[in-house]
């Protein structure tokens, strides 16, 4: 188990981490940039020389401050440490967000101790806001300084109001059906959001963030943010989210239990 302070000096490297990714991406974002297909004819999966670069400069970081750390990434793959500890990498989640211009996609950073993530970093610089998760709570760091993260008090589906990237991401008929009977009991869902909305729920703006077909980059550094302001994520039956696939993110226990009802019938096996 990490000591306080080595959970301390850790998360502020994550927040290191975070800036050196901005250095690069930042002055591609809206710029025009060239976007390459890494899924090919049949499928669009975008990625971009932003992408790849941002995680290079994290993995170099790491790599000279703590070369005994093992890192994942989704560009530049796995590269197994001499300790138990992880860092797990999404330069840009929401990659499609990113090359269509809109502020809603994030540097993904987690640090996960050989059993689950326990330190969650998610950075937008272009609007300047820093979502930070670890033992002890999560906090915002933004233009307006910096304050405690803590999730809604809704506990009912039909107050709740839900985010997801995109309803297409659910491919077998019992997620959509699942999906769809969630949806129309919630009070409001947006689209749209990638991980920003699952920081909106840590913050107490959104109750429900339910996806699925997630890599492990996309959800582990999101999860210490929201674990550590009030909230559970979970798969769709209740268990280890840490892998991704089918994840609910929820405000609180009772909101998360109401939402698992509906989508656990529908969970992989």
């Amino acid at each position: 188990m990490l000591s306080p302070q080595k959970i301390d000096e850790l998360a502020h490297f994550a927040l290191e981490l975070g800036a050196a990714a901005a250095a690069v991406t930042l002055p591609h974002f809206r710029s025009g940039l060239g976007v390459d297909n890494k899924r090919g004819h049949y499928a669009f999966d975008p990625v971009t020389a932003a992408d790849r670069d941002a995680e290079t400069a994290i993995r170099k970081l790491i790599g000279e401050r703590y070369p005994d750390h093992g890192v994942l990434g989704e560009e530049h793959g796995n590269h197994d440490g001499a300790s138990d500890l992880t860092w797990v990498i999404d330069p840009i989640d929401g990659t499609r967000s990113f090359i269509t211009g809109v502020p809603l996609w994030g540097t993904l950073i987690a640090l996960n101790d050989g059993a689950r993530p326990v330190i969650g970093l998610m950075a937008q610089p272009y609007i300047g806001e820093t979502f930070l998760g670890r033992p002890g709570g999560s906090e915002l760091i933004g233009p307006h300084g910096t304050r405690a993260l803590k999730t809604s008090a809704c506990t009912r589906l039909e107050d709740a109001l839900l985010g997801n990237t995109d309803p297409g991401m659910f491919r077998r008929d019992a997620e959509k059906a699942a999906f769809r009977e969630l949806t129309s009991k919630v009070k409001l869902r947006r689209f749209g959001g990638d991980c920003y909305f699952y920081c909106l729920l840590a913050a107490g703006t959104l109750d429900l963030v339910v996806e699925s077909s997630l890599q492990p980059y996309d959800i582990q550094a999101l999860i210490p943010i929201i674990e550590n302001a009030g909230g559970v994520v979970t798969s769709w039956s209740g268990g280890d989210a840490q892998q991704g696939g089918q994840v609910v993110a929820a405000a609180n226990a009772e909101l998360h239990a109401a939402a698992l009802e509906i989508l656990a019938p529908a969970a992989d096996a």
